[in-house]
């Protein structure tokens, strides 16, 4: 079976559902929850607080907090504050969020590597307790340090990882970060060539590749019924591609297949959008079908480089989603 498993939960689910999936996933032997952020919808650190009150082993994650909205000493503060909370369970995701989103609430995507890199290096001195003084085009510190107790400090480990899709954000990874948090709807042939990229910007500060951890987000439906699950899939991908059609595009859906979905969508609907998304499509970019499909599916991420899976449920069972990866013999 799997060493490592992660969960990752939408920001969809009510807070409480959301409560009681950690717990179930905490005692099924998961090893990290990461939350979902995106704009005006949900805010992950105090989402991770509710979950750090309610558990004693799970790991944490954000997923991702943006480098515009929050200040970097803003960002070390509420990472240390729950790590108060839940020692050496927090983990940090840093990434970035569509134009549109950004529009929605003023801000401009400007020089994002600039700024992915500026903030992750902020952090990563905040959150060691050193005195940080940077004057940089996104981050700004005069003297700034966070006091703690000399003996939490010394013990303190906040990972964080770099989310997005683009290869100079995986360089960028494997040049800064502890991690990078690779994203869904990709196919294994999208990991193998991160997993390139990660290796690239790991030689410019000269680690191995094995010092940073990747896990790769995968959207599972999964269902003893098949097509149960194919349907399922095919509505999620239809409303992917309506969201993000350069996106999906870039990961292989065909350009006429996305125009088609876009323009049926509009005029019918999504449902009738849905049935449009062929059966390849979903095989290549998500883990669909009965529970041995999609555990097969998914160590062929890990085969490409993934070092753990991070499960979006796609479907309203999650709790059978997280015993078919935690009971082998679930069928």
């Amino acid at each position: 079976m799997f060493k490592r498993l992660g969960l990752f939960l939408p920001v969809q689910m009510p807070l409480p559902d959301a409560i009681r999936v950690v717990q179930y996933a905490e005692l099924r032997g998961f090893e990290a929850i990461w939350q979902a952020e995106r704009v005006l919808l949900r805010d992950s650190l105090v989402v991770l607080a509710a979950f750090g009150a309610v558990t004693t082993r799970i790991k944490l994650g954000a997923s991702v907090l943006d480098p515009w909205t929050r200040n970097a000493g803003l960002i070390a503060t509420s990472l240390v504050t729950l790590d108060e909370l839940a020692p050496d369970r927090i983990l940090c995701g840093l990434g970035g969020w569509t134009d549109g989103e950004a529009a929605r609430v003023g801000i401009a995507r400007d020089r994002p590597l600039l700024a992915l890199r500026e903030v992750t290096n902020a952090l990563s001195e905040l959150i060691a307790g050193r005195i940080v003084s940077r004057s940089g085009e996104f981050v700004t510190l005069l003297n700034a340090q966070i006091p703690e107790h000399e003996m939490r400090l010394q013990s303190r480990r906040i990972p964080i990882y770099l989310g997005g899709t683009a290869p100079r954000t995986l360089a960028l990874a494997g040049e800064l970060a502890d991690g990078a948090l690779l994203n869904y709807l990709v196919t294994p042939a999208y990991t193998r060539a991160a997993l390139d990229e990660i290796r690239r910007g790991a030689a410019v500060t000269h680690r191995p590749i094995e010092f940073i951890d990747r896990p790769q987000l995968i959207a599972c439906s999964v269902n003893r019924n098949r097509a149960q699950a194919m349907a399922e899939a095919q509505r999620f991908v239809a409303g992917a591609v309506l969201a993000q059609p350069a996106l999906m595009q870039a990961n292989g859906v065909a350009a006429s297949l996305i125009d088609v979905i876009v323009r049926t969508a509009s005029e019918t609907g999504l449902d009738a959008a849905a049935h449009l998304v062929p059966e390849e499509v979903l095989l290549a970019l998500m883990a669909v079908g009965t529970p041995d499909d999609v555990r097969r599916k998914v160590n062929d991420y890990l085969d490409a480089g993934a070092t753990s899976p991070v499960l979006y449920c796609i479907g309203d069972d999650i709790r059978f989603m997280i015993d078919v990866f935690t009971d082998p013999y679930l069928s």
